[in-house]
C-alpha cells in the first residue's frame, strides 16, 4: 500500500549531514519525495510502500548521523498524494517561526585529515578542509536555517569542483555548507606586528606561511594564531624565555597556560593519561583536559607555576594539525587576549589589542561570527589511577608522522567522571535537555565571575559559551552581543528575566535595566548552584544541597559560601552554614588571602594570635594588621562571610603558601596541590548546639598547634581537606535523620578541588547517600545561569510570580 508521510525531525539536525543521510536512506528504500531544512528542523515529505516508510523512520531513529542529536520525530500521514518522480534535497524553507538547535564546532574528522595529507588529493595541505562530519558550525552561523548564505562562508563563492561535490548525493561533502578548497575558499597569511599583511593566494604560498610560522616558533617568537573561535597566543612550550616573555606581555603572572600537542604520545611525555582522559582528548569536542603532571616532566615551571596539573588539548582544526605536524613537543596555546579581557576574534581587534604581545600574526580570512574560548575539563578519579609504562593505548590518536587519524568509534559522550570547568567550544550552543518543560521563554543572566547566560524554550536550556568575568566594558559587550545572537539564532524573545541578588553584579544591572514590562525574578546565588546540579542530573524533588564557593549574596545581606540546604527548584531552606567571619577590606581580602588568615586567627585566639610562633606571624606586617583590626572592630569595609572558599584561602595563607593571588582560586589550588594523599588523619569541626552553625575556630587552633610542633604543610592540608569532607557527611547525616532525605547535591566552585570532591563522594557513598555532582555544566559560576532559569520556571509553575 502506497502512503505519503511528512516527517519533522527536531533536534541538532542542521549542519550535521542530516539531509544527505536522508537522501541516501530514501534511495536505499526506493522512496520518493523531498527533504529540506526549515525553521523547526528537517522536514521530509516522502511517498512509498507503508512498510518501507516504517523501516525508513525506524532507521532515522536508530542510526542517525554521528553529529546529530534527535529530540523528536513527528509523523503526519497525508491523504493527498504528491506523485513525486524521485527523491531530492530542495532549498530550505525560511518562513515561519525560526527555532532549531545548532551544532557546536566539531574537530577535524579522520577522512578530512587523510585527504589533507594525501599528495594526490586536491585539498592536499589545505588548512580549511572540512565535510559534513566536521568543521566550523556555531562560530560561522549568522542565522537559520543552516545554509551557506546564512554563514560567514557566503563571502566565498564555490568553484566548479566544490559545487560538484556539494551537489553530489554520494559525496561526503554533499550539502556541506563550509565546503571550500584552495581555489575558492579562505586563505591563510603571515605578517609581523610591524608590517602590512602579505596575502598568499595559492596552496604553495599557504604552505609557506605555515612553514614560516613554525620556524618563527622554533626561533622563540610569539604568534597570534587565528583559529575557529578566536585568536590564540602561541609559543614554544619548551622555550622558557619565550614563555616568560609571553607572561610579561600578557600581564599573566602565574595562571597556567594551556598546551597543544600533536598526539597522545607527546602528551604522555609530560603527563599521566587515563583511558577516560584519552577519550576526552580525542572526542569531537577536543577540550583542554587537565592532566596530572609527571614528576620528571621536563617542561618549564613557568607553564603552570606550583601546579600539579597541565592543561593539554589536541589539534582540532586542519590549521592546528599543520602547525604541529612532526612537532615532538607541545606549544603554548593560550587565549588571545590581555588578561581579564575577552578573547579577540576579529582581525582589526586583534591587530589593536595583541600588537604589543605577538611578534607575528597567522591570520586567515574566514570571518568568525562569535567568539568562543576553548572548553576545559577534568576527570574525577575515585580510585588510584593505575599507571604502567607498558600500558596499551587502545584509543585512537593523531599521528602526524604517518599522516593518519585512527577513527574514534566509542567516544564517551557524557562520562559521569567528567567535570566541566569551562563549557564553550565544542559543547556550546548544544542545549541542555531538561527533564521538564519551560513554561515561558526565560533569560537567566548568570553571575559576575565565569559568566554564562541561559535562554530557554520548551524543554531546551541554551546555556551560552563561556563569557568570562563581567568586570570590564569589553566583557560586558561580549555578554550583551552574545544574548542578541542567541535570541536571533534561536528566535527567542524572553518573557521572564532571572538574575543574581547581588546589586553590584553587571549581569544584575543589565537585567534590571531591561524593559520594565518584563517579569524579573531575583535568585539567590547558592540556591541557583543547587538547582543547576539538579538540572544537570535531570532530577526533581528535594535534596540535601551543599553549596561551597567563594561568595554570593545571601538573603540576610551577608556573603554566603559555606551552605547546607534542603532544596528543590522552588525553594532552598538554609539548614546550616559556616560561622560568619569578617572579610577585612572586602574584595581586597580575595586578592590578599593573608587578610582572611588573620581574621580567622583573631576569631580563634583573639588579639593574642600575634604572639603565636608560626611562620605566618613572623612574616605578618604588624602595621597592616593594626589597620585591619581597626576595620574589623569598627565594621568598616569588613562584610561578614560564611564562605568555604575564603576558609580555603585563609588556610593556604596560614601555611605560608600564598599571601596574595594573581588569579581567582590560586591559593586554594596550591593548597590542594600539596595535599599528601597517603595521610588519613583529619581535623574536626565543632557544630553549634542548635546544629545550624559550623565553627571554624577549633580547626584553626589545631592548624596553628600543628605548625608550632613541626607538622608539615602537606599533612596539614590533607587533614583539612579530609576534615571538610567528613563535615559534609556529618551535616548530611543530621539532615537525613530529621528530613528523611538521602540524595546529596554538591555544587559551587570549591568542588573544582578534585581531592575534596573525590573524598566527599567516597565518604558519602560509603554512608549510603546517593550523590549528585556536575557533568554537563560547570560546578562553578559558569553553571549558575542554568540554575537561575530552572528556579524561575519552577516559580512560574507554582504561581509565585
Amino acid at each position: 500500500m502506497t502512503r505519503r508521510t511528512q516527517i519533522l525531525v527536531r533536534g541538532i539536525v542542521q549542519g550535521v549531514g542530516f539531509r544527505p543521510f536522508i537522501y541516501l536512506l530514501a534511495h536505499r528504500r526506493a522512496l520518493k519525495g523531498k527533504v529540506f531544512n526549515n525553521a523547526s528542523g528537517v522536514l521530509i515529505d516522502v511517498e512509498g510502500e507503508a512498510q518501507a516508510i516504517a523501516e525508513f523512520v525506524n532507521e532515522i531513529k536508530l542510526n542517525p548521523p554521528p553529529l546529530s542529536i534527535i529530540e523528536s520525530v513527528e509523523l503526519d500521514n497525508l491523504p493527498i498524494p504528491a506523485n513525486f518522480k524521485d527523491f531530492r534535497i530542495v532549498e530550505s524553507e525560511s518562513n515561519g517561526a525560526k527555532f532549531v538547535p545548532i551544532s557546536a564546532d566539531i574537530a577535524s574528522c579522520a577522512d578530512c585529515l587523510r585527504e589533507m595529507f594525501d599528495p594526490n588529493d586536491r585539498r592536499f595541505r589545505y588548512p580549511f578542509i572540512n565535510c559534513t562530519n566536521c568543521g566550523p558550525r556555531f562560530t560561522i552561523i549568522e542565522n537559520v536555517p543552516y545554509d551557506r548564505e546564512q554563514t560567514t562562508m557566503h563571502e566565498f563563492a564555490m568553484c566548479n569542483e566544490c559545487r560538484a561535490e556539494y551537489e553530489n548525493p554520494l559525496d561526503r561533502r554533499f550539502h556541506a555548507e563550509p565546503i571550500a578548497c584552495a581555489n575558492c575558499g579562505p586563505k591563510v597569511f603571515l605578517r609581523s606586528s610591524e608590517i602590512e599583511p602579505q596575502k598568499h593566494r595559492n596552496i604553495e604560498e599557504i604552505k609557506d606561511a605555515i612553514e614560516q610560522a613554525k620556524q618563527l616558533l622554533e626561533n622563540g617568537k610569539i604568534l597570534a594564531v587565528k583559529g575557529i573561535g578566536g585568536f590564540h597566543l602561541v609559543c614554544d612550550a619548551l622555550n622558557a624565555k619565550a614563555v616568560q616573555t609571553l607572561r610579561k606581555r600578557k600581564y599573566r603572572e602565574d595562571k597556567p597556560f594551556a598546551l597543544m600537542a600533536n598526539s597522545i604520545k607527546v602528551i604522555e611525555k609530560y603527563c599521566f593519561v587515563s583511558e577516560t582522559e584519552k577519550y576526552l582528548l580525542l572526542s569531537k569536542q577536543r577540550p583542554i583536559v587537565l592532566l596530572e603532571k609527571k614528576p620528571d616532566a621536563e617542561i618549564p615551571e613557568a607553564i603552570a607555576p606550583k601546579a600539579k596539573n597541565l592543561g593539554f588539548m589536541l589539534p582540532y582544526t586542519p590549521l592546528h594539525v599543520l602547525l604541529l605536524e612532526n612537532l615532538e613537543k607541545p606549544l603554548v596555546m593560550t587565549s588571545g587576549n590581555v588578561s581579564d579581557e575577552p578573547i579577540c576574534f576579529e582581525d582589526e581587534d586583534a591587530n589593536e589589542r595583541l600588537n604589543k604581545i605577538a611578534d607575528y600574526y597567522l591570520f586567515h580570512n574566514r570571518r568568525i561570527n562569535i567568539r568562543t574560548d576553548d572548553s576545559v575539563v577534568r576527570v574525577l578519579k575515585l580510585t588510584p589511577q593505575w599507571r604502567s609504562g607498558a600500558e596499551e593505548e587502545t584509543q585512537p590518536q593523531i599521528n602526524t608522522d604517518e599522516h593518519r587519524l585512527k577513527e574514534d568509534k566509542s567516544e564517551i559522550q557524557n562520562p559521569k567522571s567528567k567535570i566541566i570547568l569551562r563549557r564553550s567550544r565544542g559543547y556550546a550552543p548544544t542545549p541542555i535537555n531538561a527533564a521538564f518543560k519551560f513554561e515561558k521563554q526565560i533569560l537567566a543572566c548568570g553571575a559576575e565571575l565565569k559568566n554564562t547566560f541561559c535562554i530557554t524554550k520548551e524543554n531546551y536550556a541554551f546555556l551560552s559559551h563561556h563569557i568570562g568575568d563581567l568586570e570590564n566594558l569589553e566583557t560586558l559587550k561580549s555578554f550583551t552581543e552574545g544574548i542578541k545572537h542567541f535570541k536571533r539564532l534561536f528566535n527567542l524573545e524572553p518573557e521572564i528575566i532571572a538574575y543574581d541578588l547581588h546589586p553590584e553584579y553587571l549581569s544584575t544591572k543589565y537585567a534590571l535595566a531591561l524593559d520594565e514590562k518584563l517579569a524579573k525574578i531575583g535568585v539567590q546565588h547558592h540556591h541557583a548552584h543547587i538547582a543547576s546540579c539538579l538540572a544537570d542530573n535531570e532530577i526533581d524533588g528535594e535534596v540535601i544541597g551543599v553549596a561551597f564557593d567563594g561568595l554570593g549574596l545571601g538573603t540576610d545581606g551577608k556573603l554566603w559560601g559555606g551552605e547546607f540546604f534542603v532544596a528543590d527548584f522552588t525553594q532552598a531552606e538554609r539548614i546550616a552554614h559556616l560561622e560568619y567571619v569578617p572579610m577585612p577590606g572586602g574584595a581586597k581580602a580575595i586578592r590578599e588571602p593573608w587578610r582572611m588568615a588573620a581574621a580567622y586567627l583573631q576569631r580563634a585566639f583573639g588579639d593574642d594570635f600575634v604572639h603565636l610562633e608560626i611562620p605566618f606571624i613572623q612574616n605578618l606586617n604588624q602595621s597592616a594588621w593594626k589597620i585591619l583590626r581597626q576595620m574589623i572592630q569598627t565594621e568598616i569595609n569588613s562584610p561578614q562571610t560564611s564562605s568555604m572558599g575564603r576558609l580555603f584561602d585563609g588556610v593556604a595563607s596560614l601555611l605560608s603558601l600564598r599571601n596574595t593571588v594573581n588569579y581567582e582560586g590560586q591559593a586554594a589550588i596550591e593548597l590542594e596541590v600539596i595535599a599528601e594523599k597517603s595521610c588519613s588523619d583529619r581535623y574536626f569541626f565543632e557544630i553549634a548546639e542548635d546544629k545550624s552553625m559550623i565553627k571554624v575556630s577549633d580547626v584553626i587552633k589545631k592548624i596553628a598547634e600543628d605548625l608550632m610542633t613541626g607538622v608539615s604543610p602537606q599533612i596539614i592540608s590533607t587533614k583539612f581537606h579530609l576534615g571538610v569532607a567528613h563535615l559534609i557527611t556529618l551535616i548530611a547525616r543530621e539532615i537525613r535523620d530529621e528530613r528523611n532525605l538521602n540524595r546529596v547535591a554538591l555544587s559551587g566552585g570549591v568542588f573544582q578541588n578534585l581531592f575534596l570532591l573525590a573524598e566527599t563522594c567516597r565518604i558519602l557513598k560509603s554512608d549510603g547517600f546517593e550523590v549528585f555532582t556536575h557533568s554537563r555544566v560547570p560546578t562553578n559560576d559558569g553553571g549558575i545561569s542554568l540554575g537561575q532559569a530552572a528556579i524561575a520556571n519552577a516559580r512560574i509553575m507554582a504561581g509565585r510570580i
